[in-house]
């Protein structure tokens, strides 16, 4: 039954890591949309999100058949309630990646009001947060759990930045209210990506020591 069992979560881990993987690149591939103007990739996003949606479900429906037929307990069980926990996570960073691609398709062809720097830079640290909160995951490592926390405090830095510039710019500037609110709302969904990468981060210290802590 323990062979099984860990055969069972060996294969669990792998479908994570997977939908991991596919959240990194619909993230990458919705930033990329927005800085090449590339509308028509904008739009094939939203697919892709359904297919992280379809092995989310998949990845449940097996964590619940081994809740119903192992009945796992103390570390296993919180192993299997994390890994329940972390899907729903990343399942959210996949639409908050659909939402940037839906703004980017608002946005359209009209000229841009800045460069986009802090945009692209917070995707790379959002993604980065992802991979790390993952492998955190996989080698049961709280240091590195913890370590997400301070990424995170740096996307919220870029973030307020970004805020504060486009604030001021719509103050001189009214007839770009507009795209600059549209850059708002695409840097805001790049923060919950990174809090969604957090809340994988004291997820794994709780697996791993039982205790529940926030890291940010």
């Amino acid at each position: 039954m323990r062979e099984k069992f860990t055969n069972q979560l060996r294969e669990l881990n792998l479908k994570m890591l997977k939908m991991g993987a596919m959240v990194e690149h619909i993230i990458d591939l919705s930033i990329e949309a927005l800085v090449k103007r590339d509308l028509e990739l904008a739009g094939k996003i939203n697919k892709l999100d359904d297919e992280i949606d379809e092995l989310e479900l998949e990845i449940e429906i097996e964590c619940m058949q081994i809740l119903a037929l192992q009945q796992p307990m103390a570390k296993d069980l919180r192993v299997i309630g994390t890994i329940l926990k972390i899907i729903t996570d990343l399942e959210r960073m996949g639409d908050h990646a659909v939402n940037i691609a839906k703004t980017t398709i608002k946005i359209g062809n009209a000229p841009l009001i800045k460069p986009l720097i802090d945009i692209p830079r917070m995707s790379k640290l959002s993604q980065d947060m992802v991979s790390k909160s993952l492998d955190a995951f996989m080698k049961e490592d709280i240091e590195l759990s913890r370590a997400i926390a301070a990424e995170d405090e740096l996307v919220d830095k870029i973030y307020e930045d970004i805020y504060m510039e486009l604030i001021g710019m719509m103050i001189e500037k009214p007839e770009i209210i507009e795209q600059a609110t549209h850059l708002l709302f695409i840097g805001r969904f790049l923060e919950r990506i990174a809090d969604h990468a957090t809340n994988i981060g004291e997820r794994v210290i709780y697996m791993v020591t039982g205790e529940r802590v926030e890291i940010n």
